[in-house]
């Protein structure tokens, strides 16, 4: 006989920082789930990869860990919005829009179709700031394909960019035409409206090329600017590696979506470190979100391929492709959104104070 979901996974989370821990506590423990060895790992990963960007932060001599694969090896971020990528768009491209939905969404999504700092610099280099009143389709688009021409790269490899069937002959150019129509159909002041991040998500679903998970990651993106203010604990939706991550942490757990199995880690988290003795150094004490939890599966993916090779998923996928190499050991985290209102000026990590970045987008 199937399992029965517990109801308490149906509820809607109060967005209440108080009322929404209390009521993760309480979700149901899920006694479906037969954690593998790889969820241990989950965690001991988490802290380490947490614990090497703040020992970076503070400029620590490398290496910044212990551990060989973490060394060797290139991993996102414990926190998404500490990634190199997300931090160029919370201190640069966000705070230089116009205090207008319109210009928020242009300048967030045209940034994120190519999630490369290089791609906004080349046009910005052409075209000067680049906004909602400047935003010319014909004129980026023969910037992008003169680009492409001289064998320069536009698209970020972190994540696939389906192309939009819209009429044109190269993908950019069709992302172009996408953000125009978005930009045309008002989708900045609906998502400004919209009551939950999954109305708004549901908004992104709707135009081409926008599946599942990039719709969730755009709308996590435009939720760092002052376009909306989603709660991070109310939506998530796993991609293709969160899923491989989970399949090897807990096998198969069947009937439940991979989103039940994150909300109930998140709901866990305080219990499993617990569990192992592991104290988790927080985001100058914002505690990890529903995407960051997911982000986490896809990247112990990846760890567990050379540290649990003999643990494997629906996937073939066996070594890591993208190696690790040093650069220098500059500050990396700028600022995050101050409406996030990180409640400490400082944290501790090897017992060494790691204070607040006092540099853009600082509280």
């Amino acid at each position: 006989m199937a399992a029965v979901r517990p109801d308490s996974m149906e509820l809607e989370l109060d967005t209440g920082a108080s009322a929404r821990s209390s009521r993760l506590r309480d979700l149901g423990r899920l006694t479906w789930l037969r954690p593998t060895k790889v969820f241990e790992t989950y965690w001991k990963f988490a802290v380490e990869r947490q614990s090497l960007f703040l020992r970076r932060y503070l400029g620590a001599a490398q290496p910044w860990t212990a551990d060989p694969v973490l060394l060797a090896h290139r991993f996102t971020n414990a926190y998404r919005a500490s990634d190199r990528v997300s931090q160029y768009l919370i201190n640069r491209i966000i705070p230089g829009c116009y205090p207008v939905a319109e210009d928020l969404l242009c300048r967030v999504l045209l940034f994120k179709l190519f999630n490369r700092i290089d791609t906004w610099r080349l046009l910005e280099g052409e075209t000067g700031p680049i906004h909602v009143d400047t935003f010319d389709v014909n004129r980026l688009d023969g910037i992008l394909s003169r680009a492409i021409d001289q064998g320069i790269r536009i698209y970020s490899s972190a994540y696939i960019m389906p192309m939009p069937s819209l009429g044109g002959q190269r993908k950019h150019t069709n992302h172009l035409r996408l953000l125009r129509r978005m930009i045309d159909d008002g989708l900045a002041a609906k998502i400004a409206t919209a009551p939950s991040m999954a109305d708004a998500y549901r908004l992104m679903l709707g135009y081409p090329s926008m599946g599942p998970f990039l719709a969730y990651q755009f709308i996590t993106d435009l939720n760092y600017s002052r376009l909306c203010d989603f709660d991070e604990m109310q939506f998530v939706v796993a991609g293709p590696g969160a899923v491989r991550g989970i399949e090897k942490c807990f096998g198969d757990f069947a009937p439940y979506s991979p989103e039940d199995v994150i909300r109930w880690v998140a709901a866990n988290s305080e219990a499993a470190l617990d569990r192992m003795e592991l104290q988790f150094p927080s985001l100058w004490g914002r505690p990890l979100q529903l995407v960051d939890y997911q982000n986490l599966f896809c990247e112990v993916d990846k760890y567990a391929r050379v540290v649990h090779p003999e643990v494997g998923s629906k996937s073939p996928r066996m070594r890591i492709k993208q190696r690790y190499i040093r650069q220098d050991p500059a500050p990396t985290p700028e600022g995050f959104p101050s409406k996030w209102r990180l409640p400490l000026d400082e944290i501790f990590l090897d017992g060494r104070a790691v204070p607040y970045p006092p540099a853009i987008g600082g509280k």
